[in-house]
């Protein structure tokens, strides 16, 4: 069975990683799908965080990444993808998901599968580890090696 995980990425963090490599153990195959969403502002471009995802993958077998625009729902039909995997860590992210899911279901049928943030990640978010390095903090312990140096970059042009 195939899977989706969307998200933006922006960046990946380990919780994101942690969740893909659960569902990876889970699904034959699974979509990490970057997407892009309106409502927030962006440390990276859809192509670097595409690229940052892959790098941060390399190694997961049977895990891949597509830019996705558009409905999930459509996204996941033309992937052949039956189950969007989700990562949770608070009753808030439950209640949007929960929403998201009956939508997308009523839609076309398809099934979300939620997977609870370990204990280790459940209170990260990339939005979090934005916010710390836009005010020059470490972010290494949230994101992999490559990820903590392109944001450094993106924060120190001249140094990177």
């Amino acid at each position: 069975m195939r899977a989706v995980c969307p998200g933006s990425f922006d960046p990946i963090t380990h919780g994101h990683l942690d969740v893909i490599r659960r569902a990876a153990d889970l699904f034959d195959e699974v979509i990490v799908a970057v997407g892009r969403n309106s409502a927030k502002n962006y440390l990276f471009d859809s192509g670097e965080r595409v690229e940052l995802v892959q790098e941060s993958i390399e190694g997961l077998d049977g895990v891949r990444v597509e830019v996705l625009s558009g409905l999930l729902v459509d996204f996941c039909r033309a992937q052949g993808a039956e189950v969007v995997v989700k990562g949770l860590r608070f009753a808030s992210d439950f209640d949007f998901e929960l929403q998201m899911a009956h939508i997308n279901h009523s839609l076309t049928g398809l099934e979300t599968v939620l997977l609870p943030a370990s204990a280790q990640w459940g209170t990260l978010s990339s939005t979090m580890v934005r916010e710390v390095a836009s005010l020059g903090g470490d972010v290494s312990a949230f994101v992999p090696p490559l990820v903590s140096e392109r944001i450094q970059q993106k924060r120190n042009p001249r140094h990177g």
